[in-house]
This record gives C-alpha cells, structure tokens and sequence, in this order.
C-alpha cells in the first residue's frame, strides 16, 4: 500500500513538473507583443514600411487617412489580426463590404507595402503588423504624433463581418454605447476621447449626415457650418455614385491637430458623436482640455492608440503570416 502511494505521488510530482515545463517552454517561444519584434528575423522591417508609407504619401495624400482607420476597424473587431484586410469568398462577407466599413479605401497601398517587405523578408511579417504599423505612419504623415509600438501580432484566417456590429461602435450611437465598447477593450474615457480626435483628418460622406440637414436642420448645429454642409450636401438622398462629402476639419483638413476639439465645442462637428462627445458631462471636460493642450491630446491619443493595436492579438503558433494580405494562405 505504501509503495503503491508512493508510486501515484511520484507520478503526479513527475506530471506536474512536466507540464510546467511544456508551459514555460511555450512561454519562451510566444514572447507575445514586444517591441521591435523583427530585429533578428527581418531588421529592416520597420524601416521598410516607414519608407513606403512616406512614398504613397506624398503620391496619394489621402492614404494617410484610411492606414489610421484600418487600426480603428480592424482592432476594435475582436483581435488585432487584419481579418478587415480579407477578401469577401463564397461563404464569408468581407468586413471592408459591411455598412460599418462604407468610405474605407487603399488597401492596395497595404499590398504594396506587403510586397516590398516580403522581398526583403518572405513570410516573416504579419500583415496585422503592417496595418498597424502603416497606421503609425500614416499618424506621423498627417502630423500627428510618433506612437512607439508592439509588434509581433500574427493574421487570423477568418473575416470577422457577422460580429463586427457587435464590436465597432457606429457613428449614430450614443456615447454610452462609445464609451462602453472602447472600455472592454480597456480604453479609458479621455483615450476615447483622444481616439475619436482622428475626425480631425479626413471627410464624412454625405450619406452618413444628411439625416442632421433633412428633412430639417439639427437645431444644435452652427448656422455658419450649415450653410457649407447643405453646399456640399445639397440633395436629401445623396446620389451613391457620386462622391460627395464634407472635409471634417475645413480649418486643417490634413493635420492630425486639436483643432476638432475647438469645432466640437463651436457646434460644427459633422456627426452626432461629435456633438455628444462635446456635451456630454463624461467627456465634456477632457475636449476642453484638449481643445486648449495639443500635447495633452497627443499624449492621451498615443496611449489610447498603443491600447487599441494589442487588443487580444494571435501571437507565438496561432494564426498565420499570409502571403497576400487579402487571402489567408491554402493549407
């Protein structure tokens, strides 16, 4: 009886040693997000894709805009994995073709960064990766702050478009719901703030704000920026194959800056988000705040912003590194 106990503590003593060793070994071969993840396998990664982001650039301004927008839609979709980058199949929508995503554009440029770093490095970096970092980039190009950042994320293999509304807070919701959706991802209120700033750049459809100009004028908007958005917006039912829109910052249209800040509180945001992130008592005091520090939005922009780019990422064995960024790899 006593050999016997002996016997089955050994073995448990032996079970338990080796599976704490399985761990710390899976441990020591997923350091998980670190910085300058590629300095060994591909050293000159990060420099490959700051030199195309400056290229595409200076050749298409506005790609700027859509590298910042990736990080928003595809990081906030449950995992940092560039499952936005996924080409619609048979069986699965792409989430670049749901409503949510409407006005996102460039993902070509993304393949061409793809491709310059793959003949330095084949099958080495994540296009996760290089979304996020094209959207630092692109953030630095528009003016905006340098935001040091993690890497080591791997692609996932599915499109995340039947749960993206689960996740992507939509510009006609309501604070609370903005609020609540950046907070499980553990962004606080002045990060949402800080994060929803990116309106300083770029322009809004007509399609998503003629609903504050018709069939009457929201009363809180600013006449004087009525009088330019029903300019530019002149028709209730905006013609789909037209592209008509409104610059969100008619001041600095392509400096990230606090200049949204001062707009918001002047009642000339562009978007109902924007007139609630303004007045609401929760978010009221950090848009003044910001509004009057460009260094205190940048600050709190760059910590939201390196939140945002971990949120559950697929490191060490899961996902994959595609070879094309629209289309997970055959296996």
């Amino acid at each position: 009886m006593a050999s016997s106990t002996l016997f089955l503590f050994a073995l448990l003593s032996f079970s338990s040693l080796a599976l704490r060793s399985a761990l710390a070994e899976n441990d020591a071969q997923d350091p998980g997000l670190v910085m300058n993840f590629y300095k060994d396998s591909c050293p000159q990664a990060e420099d490959i894709i700051k030199e195309q982001v400056k290229l595409l650039y200076k050749r298409h301004k506005n790609t700027a805009f859509s590298w910042l927008r990736n990080i928003f839609h595809d990081c906030a979709v449950q995992s940092c994995d560039a499952s936005l980058l996924l080409d619609s199949t048979r069986r699965t929508l792409s989430e670049k073709e749901t409503d949510r995503s409407f006005g996102l554009r460039n993902f070509r440029y993304l393949d061409t960064i793809k491709e310059a770093v793959e003949r330095e490095c084949p099958g080495v970096v994540s296009c996760a990766d290089i979304l996020v970092l094209s959207g630092r980039d692109g953030i630095v190009s528009l003016g905006g702050p340098f935001i040091p950042l993690k890497t080591g994320r791997r692609d996932g293999r599915r499109s995340r478009s039947d749960v993206l509304e689960q996740y992507l807070p939509d510009h006609n919701e309501s604070i609370s719901v903005v609020l609540d959706r950046f907070g499980a991802m553990g962004i606080d209120t002045p990060g949402v703030v800080a994060l929803l700033g990116a309106h300083s750049v770029g322009r809004t459809h007509c399609v998503k704000l003629v609903h504050r100009l018709y069939p009457e004028v929201a009363p809180e908007l600013n006449p004087d920026h009525v009088e330019h958005m029903l300019h530019k917006c002149p028709e209730s039912i905006p013609d789909p194959k037209a592209v008509q829109y409104v610059r969100n910052d008619r001041g600095t249209p392509m400096v990230l800056d606090n200049n949204y800040y001062r707009n918001i509180l002047d009642n000339k945001g562009l978007l109902i988000v924007d007139h609630q992130l303004a007045y609401d008592k929760r978010t009221r005091p950090f848009v003044k705040k910001m509004a009057k520090s460009q260094d205190y939005f940048f600050n709190e922009f760059s910590r939201a912003i390196a939140i945002l780019s971990e949120n559950n990422p697929l490191t060490g064995t899961k996902g994959e590194i595609r070879k094309q960024c629209s289309v997970a790899n055959k296996h």
